[in-house]
């Protein structure tokens, strides 16, 4: 066996929701980190005085007990690992891991026995329920009655908000009440805040920015005490998970940051920080309410009687003494500002500052954000939405939670980009800096595009790609749209206009608008060719034998007259579905009948098409020749067309050429064929122009030919 037993997704309660985390055994101590919110539960091997492996409602879980009164309890393991931590308990530890089973009868009444901070409810020396009495925030009692009130917790689903103990009254010989005795016991480890005595010092009008306003600050022993104008706020110490103290970037200001977990509230506001402003000028004296004994007993040496220094080195110092942490400061992270141990940005349209940390990045003040790095999964450097003269950094956890801090100096880039390489954590765009050979520090968000890794850019060609191939493969006939470029000339002239080569010269605007508007025409006419003709349906020749029937369907045809009968009322669609049902109970040797039956009129069917075929039938069927024949005419009257058109575009531009084509109306109408023959002879003569006499010889005829009685009659 090796000196250490660890296992992952082990749970713990809190006020009413689980909480996992890691759970480690060595030889030296008990180590549990929560997930959550990152704190420790360090038990020293030697202090371990009780082990119970018991069935809980999550599989197994291990109840702790210590000499010094605590008690822990894991719960989460299987029922494989009970060998494996009893044999490590026994070698290491010296303690037996005893097994104790849950009562299970759900009876209402039993023994009540106060352990160390838990209240058992016992039967039959099995225990019910055990309450931690941490989770009390309210004792009352009544006549042979006391009630408990718990402390809400917000991530849990459903919470226990009081429970109700009846106490039988004792003996009369007996001077003390059983009641007040059973809420004595509840009180003296509950959490229940009471104001007893002075405060051990007070700090009058701070400034606080979450929740916002001044506030005097009483420290108590057990608890903090804010007292404002408005709202009033008692914070115990277990509460307090972490102290943090930044240096603000003017230099001049202090940020003291206290992490709450539960969270006080305002209403419907939780506060998970409390954050304190302080000018480095201000100075104090202090002189605690106790005896420089009893400060020297209790805290040792920590803290003295009377001290005197800055306001916000006495707070912080006062605070690290009562609540018995740590004070986190920034680490060795120096920004681009001469002694700024932090980075401008915004976070949810709010301004503020973000410190990079020895194990995580906090964000002040609005809203306060701390990410620690073990529960950060990667991080992003992103372009800046607005200029390329800021970025955005991304920092995204493994519970799937993003963190956009944005626009941040590009000056600050190289500096945090070497902290967060240095703490090994994941970047998403990793090699964008070496990669690309950046030449200094201050140009690696330039207006140049060329030498710089646009991931968004990218992402948009793969899925345009992937786009394009999928409509090719759906539409592949049709033409694809083209784009429109002023300036340019349209292709449609040089691929579809027979005079295009024209358009282009000199001419009147009235001549090009009639040379481009048949190439439109012919356009539309040349993409209504290359569409595929709809199939026309077959028609079927009624003098043509019908296929034959499966066996299934003869017995159908035959039966379907006695389902019906058998079944009056019955439907078309339960017809079928009956049939089905009887065609399977049907005997072997019944089937074998009807398959004889259709392997006959199969013959007869193959016999029947064979002589359909040999009298003409099939090959040539009325209904295909009379399709040959439309594609035919379908093919005539499209040259028929092609040289109407030619001939229309001939007469046409004949027409807009001057007075020499023009005919009235009456000479066209009477004396048809006589103007054909001027016609043939002027396409003679090649452009040669008539003599003025001759025009005008030609105009008097036409005026004094008579109309024709055709005319008359229209």
């Amino acid at each position: 066996m090796g000196d250490t037993l660890e296992f992952n997704e082990i749970y713990q309660e809190s006020k009413g929701s689980w909480n996992d985390g890691r759970l480690r055994f060595s030889k030296q101590n008990l180590v549990y980190k929560s997930s959550k919110t990152g704190k420790v539960d360090n038990i020293p091997a030697a202090e371990l005085s009780q082990a119970t492996w018991r069935r809980v409602c999550l599989g197994h879980g291990i109840k702790l007990a210590t000499s010094t009164g605590h008690v822990y309890k894991y719960d989460g393991f299987r029922d494989t690992d009970y060998e494996r931590i009893s044999e490590f308990f026994k070698a290491n530890y010296k303690v037996e891991l005893t097994e104790k089973d849950m009562c299970v009868k759900g009876w209402n009444w039993g023994t009540a026995k106060f352990s160390g901070p838990l209240l058992s409810f016992d039967v039959n020396d099995s225990s019910v329920f055990e309450i931690p009495l941490a989770s009390v925030s309210q004792c009352a009692t009544g006549k042979n009655e006391v009630m408990l009130e718990f402390h809400q917790n917000d991530d849990a689903e459903v919470s226990l908000m009081e429970v109700r103990f009846y106490v039988p009254p004792g003996p009369v010989d007996e001077g003390a009440d059983p009641v007040e005795a059973f809420a004595a016991n509840v009180l003296s480890k509950a959490d229940v805040i009471q104001a007893t005595g002075d405060a051990v010092c007070v700090f009058k009008e701070l400034q606080c920015l979450t929740p916002r306003g001044r506030y005097d600050i009483l420290i108590y022993p057990a608890f903090l005490h804010l007292h404002g104008k408005t709202f009033d706020y008692k914070i115990p110490y277990t509460t307090v998970l972490r102290l943090f103290l930044l240096p603000h970037k003017d230099q001049r200001q202090m940020f003291f940051v206290i992490s709450l977990d539960p969270p006080i509230k305002q209403g419907q506001t939780r506060y998970h920080f409390l954050i304190l402003l302080f000018s480095k000028e201000e100075e104090l004296s202090l002189t605690l309410n106790m005896s420089e004994e009893e400060v020297e007993k209790r805290y040792e040496g920590k803290l003295s009687k009377n001290m005197s220094g800055s306001l916000y080195e006495m707070v912080s110092r006062v605070m690290k003494a009562l609540v018995n942490r740590k004070i986190t400061v920034p680490g060795n992270f120096q920004g681009n500002t001469p002694g700024a141990q932090c980075i401008t940005c915004s976070y949810k349209a709010q301004s503020g500052l973000l410190y990079p940390l020895e194990r995580g990045f906090i964000y002040v003040h609005k809203p306060p954000v701390h990410l620690r790095f073990e529960e950060i999964s990667c991080v992003n450097f992103a372009r800046g939405t607005t200029t390329t003269r800021s970025f955005d950094f991304e920092v995204e956890t493994k519970q799937g939670n993003q963190f956009t801090f944005s626009s941040i100096e590009r000056e600050e880039y190289g500096k945090l980009f070497d902290f967060v390489n240095a703490k090994k954590l994941n970047i998403k765009n990793r090699g964008f800096k070496e990669k690309k050979g950046m030449k200094s520090k201050n140009n690696e968000y330039s207006d140049s595009d060329e030498d710089q890794h646009d991931a968004y850019l990218e992402r948009m060609k793969a899925e345009g790609k992937i786009r394009e191939e999928g409509d090719g493969s759906n539409d592949s006939d049709e033409e694809t749209d083209e784009s429109f470029n002023p300036g340019e000339e349209s292709d449609v002239a040089e691929e579809y206009d027979s005079n295009a080569s024209e358009s282009g010269s000199g001419g009147d605007g009235s001549d090009d608008e009639g040379k481009n508007k048949p190439a439109k025409k012919a356009k539309v006419v040349k993409e209504k060719r290359d569409r595929k003709p709809r199939k026309e349906k077959k028609q079927k020749d009624t003098n043509a034998p019908k296929r034959p029937m499966s066996s299934y369907m003869l017995w159908l045809n035959s039966s379907r007259e006695r389902i019906k009968s058998e079944n009056p009322g019955i439907s078309i669609t339960e017809i079928s579905k009956k049939a089905g049902e009887m065609w399977k109970q049907i005997g072997k040797d019944d089937k074998e009948g009807w398959d004889r039956k259709a392997e006959e009129a199969k013959k007869n069917y193959e016999k029947a098409m064979k002589e359909y075929r040999e009298n003409g039938g099939g090959s040539s069927t009325p209904a295909k020749n009379e399709r040959k024949k439309k594609a035919g005419g379908k093919k005539e009257d499209k040259k028929a067309g092609g040289k109407k058109r030619k001939s229309d575009g001939g007469e046409k531009e004949k027409e807009q050429g001057g007075n020499d084509s023009f005919k009235s109306r009456e000479f066209i109408s009477s004396e048809e064929s006589s103007s054909d023959g001027e016609r043939k002879k002027a396409k003679k003569a090649k452009g040669k122009p008539k003599s003025k006499g001759k025009e005008s010889e030609e105009e008097e005829e036409v005026m004094t030919t008579p109309p024709s009685s055709e005319e008359d009659s229209d």
